[in-house]
């Protein structure tokens, strides 16, 4: 899971209660552009897309609809094209 926006620090709004997957876009196997929505993230007050880094392949997903996400927790593997 990447670093939580910058404004969470300062605001703090957001921020409160637990960040956890509120649904999932992707599947082993799928192709993903940059930048195509992975997953969406939850905070009770926030929902979240967190972008693919690159372009590939989904080899695995990391997490299930539910889980609470901590910073720098994988979300998926993904295969460099």
């Amino acid at each position: 899971m990447p670093k939580t926006p910058e404004c969470w620090d300062t605001c703090g709004n957001c921020a409160q209660g637990e960040v956890f997957v509120l649904e999932i876009h992707v599947a082993a196997g799928d192709r993903v552009r940059h930048d195509d929505p992975l997953i969406t993230l939850e905070t009770g007050k926030v929902a979240l897309d967190i972008p693919s880094p690159h372009a590939g392949r989904i080899v695995e997903v990391l997490v299930a609809e539910g889980d609470v996400l901590a910073e720098g927790r994988p979300i998926c593997r993904i295969e460099a094209e």
